[in-house]
Formats: C-alpha cells, sequence, structure tokens
C-alpha cells in the first residue's frame, strides 16, 4: 500500500512527500527480507533520486533503516495512517497523550536514573563508606544506577532509590581520615573542676589510640541543679572511632570511681 501511494505520486511536482514514501516501503522492503535484498532495494531507491532529481537525501535510506529502526518505525505507521486518510490531528494527539502518559509512569525511575548518574559524577561517597543519607545508616555496599544498596550495623540490607539520596542530606562518616570523639561526663556539683578535668585528661593520654594532635580536651562545660558536666574531646582515625569512643566511656567511669569521685545527686519527687 505505501508503495503503491509512492509510486501514484511520484511524478507529482505538487507532492512533497512521495519520495519520502518511496524510500519509506524501499526500506520496508529491505527490513520485511531480512537483509537479503537490501542492496537492490538501495540501488532502486538511488536510481529514482538520480533519474528524477529529488532533492530527499539519500543517505536518509541507510540511516533511517540501520541505524535509527526505532525512527523508521514510527515515520512507517505515521506515513500509512496518513495514506489511510486518518486525520494527523488525531494521530498527533495521542501521540501526544501517550507521550505524557509514558513520561509520568517513568517519572520516578527517570528520577532515580538521573540521581544515579549525579551520584557517579560528583562521587560523594564511595562503596565502603559508612553513610548517613535519606533515614538511612550503614555502609555502602553497591551503587547501581537505580538503586544504592546499604548493610546497616546490625546487618540489614537496605535498598535505597538514588532520588532520594541526592534529595536528602548526606552524611559521609569514612571520607576524611580523622574524626573526634566527643563524650559528656557528669558528677555531683561539690567535685572540684580542676580534679576532674585532670582525670579525664589522664585517662585520654593514656589511650593509645588517641592521638595528640589534634590535642585532647576537657573540660567544665554546664551543669544543672544536681550536676556538674565535663565535655571530652578526643581525636582519632577514623577506623579506630568506635574503639575510642566505648574505651574513654569505660575508662572514664572507673577513673571517676577510683578517684572517690560522687555520682550526680538523685532528686526524687513525692506527690
Amino acid at each position: 500500500v505505501l508503495l503503491s501511494a509512492a509510486l501514484s505520486g511520484i511524478y507529482d511536482d505538487n507532492n512533497p512527500f512521495a519520495m519520502p514514501l518511496f524510500i519509506l516501503a524501499v526500506a520496508l522492503i529491505a527490513r520485511l527480507t531480512g537483509g537479503y535484498f537490501y542492496g537492490i532495494a538501495a540501488s532502486l531507491a538511488g536510481t529514482f533520486c538520480v533519474n528524477y532529481m529529488f532533492t530527499y537525501p539519500f543517505w536518509a535510506f541507510d540511516v533511517t533503516l540501520t541505524g535509527y529502526p526505532l525512527t523508521f518505525t514510527m515515520m512507517l505507521v505515521v506515513s500509512i495512517i496518513s495514506i489511510l486518510g486518518v486525520p494527523m490531528a488525531s494521530v498527533v494527539t495521542v501521540l501526544a497523550s501517550a507521550g505524557v502518559a509514558i513520561g509520568l509512569a517513568l517519572q520516578g525511575a527517570l528520577s532515580n536514573l538521573a540521581g544515579g548518574l549525579m551520584l557517579m559524577i560528583f562521587k560523594p561517597f564511595k562503596v565502603g563508606d559508612y553513610v548517613e543519607a535519606a533515614g538511612v545508616e550503614g555502609t555502602v555496599e553497591e551503587i547501581t544506577m537505580f538503586y544504592t544498596v546499604f548493610m546497616t550495623l546490625d546487618n540489614r540490607r537496605v535498598t535505597v532509590p538514588n532520588g532520594s539520596l541526592m534529595n536528602a542530606n548526606v552524611v559521609n562518616y569514612s571520607s576524611e581520615p580523622l574524626r573526634r570523639v566527643d563524650l559528656v561526663f557528669s558528677c555531683a556539683k561539690g567535685e572540684d573542676p580542676a580534679k576532674i578535668q585532670d582525670l579525664l585528661m589522664k585517662v585520654m593520654k593514656d589511650n593509645p589510640q588517641v592521638l595528640d594532635e589534634p590535642a585532647p580536651f576537657a573540660r567544665l562545660s554546664g551543669g544543672t541543679n544536681e550536676a556538674m558536666e565535663y565535655t571530652v574531646r578526643a581525636w582519632c582515625k577514623n577506623a579506630d572511632y568506635w574503639d575510642v569512643y566505648f574505651d574513654l566511656t569505660q575508662s572514664g567511669t572507673e577513673a571517676f570511681a577510683a578517684a572517690g569521685v560522687k555520682a550526680p545527686a538523685v532528686r526524687v519527687l513525692s506527690e
């Protein structure tokens, strides 16, 4: 049908679509025959282009058929619909509606794909980093185009869409070689602040994983009606963070007990 329509209008100078339809028809024949008659079809299309001096570029035959099969198919379908007399306005409306529906259906997937591309370009984290983002905290196990996989401390595997990661604050705990351990110790209000400070500094200096530079820190930082609070800050290597955290907590508590430091008073309220 397409070939007949093209040949019927090929001598009509007022029909600008005759040659494109003819080339599409020849391309369809070559496509349907599995490429066996591709050379014959190409020669035939080229002969018509030369003999009748049509301005339609012949290279479109080869590019349309081999390089862009989807484009070729769409052009072919639209041409057949036009030949059958269906109003093109209706066809365009249907295609536009279908495009909108497909776009809405793929909105989430495209958002995840864009997020995956951004993660690979900007690299806010890599596989093996300990990260907190989008309500998830754990070690990055895998980064794909659509999803990122985390392994939590309690051995749960969590898959997070990349679109959510790119729209969330990302805290990368593994990006820097050093980390600081922050702790708060409390004691009774009657204790000597200088004594407590010396105890906490000794605890940090006795820990081999605590670095000398940046220097450890221990000072009175606040209090309540029943207690005084001391802030402790110790720097260590990133891999030693949790060991230092728990060691200082235990060592500080034991040092308070050995030195006779009183615990904060407990107020009991009765109704």
